[in-house]
This record gives C-alpha cells, sequence and structure tokens, in this order.
C-alpha cells in the first residue's frame, strides 16, 4: 500500500545519557545514533516498516549532510521526493538526549520555517496510485494543496496535530482523520474539550488526542471514548509519535478508526522499549519473521 508523507526532514543526532546537561556541564553518552528525523520522515519509515511503500515530500536539498539522511531512509525503504534539490544550505538538525532512566527526551531542533517552498515545487503526479496522505504541518502550503488534491481524489487525509502551526485552519478543513498530542491548541482553545470542539466545527469526522502513557481521547464521528494504552518500561520515547501516526496509517487501510489507533498504540510502546527511532524495526522484522514461520 502506498503513502505519501508530508512534512519535515532532519538529521537526528540522538544521545543516551543519565540526565540533560546543566549549564557549563560536559556529559559522556552511554550510547548514540544518528537517523534521518521528522514527523512526517519518522511516520514514514513506520509506515515502510509494517510493509508498505512510502514516500516523504519535503525539502532535502543537496548539502553534504543530506548524504546521511538518503542513505538512512534508503535504508528503511522509504523514497525521498524533494521538493527543494538544488538548496546548498544544511538541512535542520536536531540534537536529542535520552534520559536513561526514564526514557524522556530533551530535543533542541529548527522546524521548517526556513525550509518552506512554494506549491509550484510539487513533482506531477505525486498522488498517482497513493492510498493515504500525512501532513505533519512544516510544509503547510504544500500540505495544503496536496490535501485538496487528496480530497478530490478520495484518498484519505491524515493530519499530525503535535502542535498548532499557522495555516492548519486552511488544511484541517480538508482532513479525513485528525490526531492530535495534549499539546494541540487551536486558536482560543485552553482545555482539550474545547479542541474538540474546535476540529468538530471543521467537519472532521474522526479526532484522537493522544497523552503518551496516558490513555487516547476519541471523538469518533461525534462519539466520545477513551482508548488505553499498553503500560510498559520506557527506555527511548523518542520519536513515538511519529511511529504512532505512521502505524495507523497502516492499520486504517484495514480496520476502523478505533482499532487503528489500538494497534497503532501497540507500535508505538514496542518502539519506546528500543533506545532510537530505529531499533524498534528489528523487533518488528523478527516477529514477523517467526510468524511467517509458523504458517510454513
Amino acid at each position: 500500500m502506498p503513502g505519501l508523507f508530508i512534512g519535515l526532514t532532519t538529521l537526528d543526532l540522538i544521545y543516551r545519557a543519565p540526565q540533560p546537561p546543566a549549564a557549563n556541564q560536559k556529559l559522556v553518552a552511554s550510547d548514540y545514533a544518528v537517523a534521518a528525523g521528522g514527523p512526517a520522515t519518522n511516520a514514514a519509515v513506520a509506515f515502510a516498516a509494517l510493509g508498505n511503500e512510502a514516500t516523504i515530500l519535503s525539502a532535502v536539498g543537496c548539502h553534504p549532510i543530506t548524504h546521511l539522511i538518503l542513505a538512512d531512509l534508503q535504508q528503511c525503504g522509504v523514497q525521498v521526493c524533494d521538493l527543494s534539490p538544488a538548496k546548498v544550505e544544511p538541512p535542520p538538525v536536531s540534537s536529542i538526549i535520552v534520559t536513561e532512566v526514564t526514557g524522556e527526551r530533551a530535543v533542541i531542533s529548527i522546524n521548517a520555517v526556513k525550509t518552506a517552498v512554494a506549491v509550484e515545487s510539487i513533482p506531477a503526479g505525486v498522488l498517482d496510485g497513493v492510498d493515504v496522505v500525512l501532513i505533519d504541518g512544516h510544509q503547510m502550503h504544500v500540505g495544503q494543496a496536496i490535501a485538496q488534491q487528496a480530497k478530490a481524489q478520495t484518498i484519505p487525509v491524515v493530519i499530525d496535530g503535535g502542535s498548532w502551526k499557522d495555516g492548519f485552519e486552511h488544511v484541517l478543513p480538508l482532513a479525513d482523520f485528525v490526531i492530535c498530542s495534549a499539546n494541540f491548541h487551536p486558536p482560543g482553545c485552553r482545555t482539550e474539550p474545547d479542541a474538540i470542539a474546535y476540529l468538530q466545527t471543521l467537519g472532521i469526522p474522526h479526532i484522537a488526542i493522544t497523552h503518551g502513557e496516558k490513555p487516547i481521547q476519541v471523538c469518533d464521528l461525534g462519539q466520545l471514548s477513551t482508548i488505553p494504552v499498553p503500560q510498559i518500561r520506557a527506555v527511548d520515547t523518542l520519536g513515538a509519535g511519529d511511529i504512532f501516526h505512521g502505524a495507523f496509517c497502516h492499520y486504517i487501510l484495514q480496520t476502523s478508526f478505533v482499532q487503528a489507533l489500538e494497534q497503532a498504540a501497540n507500535v508505538a510502546a514496542r518502539s519506546c522499549q528500543q533506545f532510537g527511532t530505529r531499533a524498534w524495526m528489528q523487533v518488528i522484522g523478527d516477529i514477523k519473521e517467526r510468524k511467517d514461520d509458523l504458517l510454513r
């Protein structure tokens, strides 16, 4: 199943340490990883890891650092459709400290404001054969244009609402599924019920708000409910929300909204039990191989 993921691509430098450094403190990390990152990019990686065809539509460019990004995504089976192939400036780089005991992460990064591109950069036929579209809001104009095309072609559109971004008010009415974090606060919304009511006024049929290890709040065709998530000892929570969104895109093509959320939560929980944003894929692969062996 082909999926198109639109948004931010970064280079993530991930360190595992006892705690984030204090002012003027130097720490020695116990482990580290280097990988492509960004909400839509990690979602595309998860979608591909679950056996699908994933394409990330973002501004990558031709700076030497991009070779690290492209090599990682190629290894993950994700195709890159570059909105700005001639860009010589370095891509956004994120530095992440993962606390050893809790798995919590501290991140410093830059969003796609400096790498935003015009809709004219969208390649022709980018939606050909696509079964699902995910937009993370970091390339808002491109995301809006793609969402309009997808709506016209009845391709489901999933919005990753990690936080409110200017322009979302134009993209959200085009969405079929909106999955937000608890940090998603539309203008004038102070509480979670406010945010759900705002999204409902836009005619969005399927809404979910995630809370990390706490239950997911769901509004499915106006019906409110909660979904518990697996309780685990987290090793690393980095990218868990992104992986959740990528897994949701996989499962929503097979099952109901609520069941897709439940299954995506299981994948995200499994990812939190491994360090970095890639190790969980090997675990998933091993499980699949064992299942295949049993069926032989």
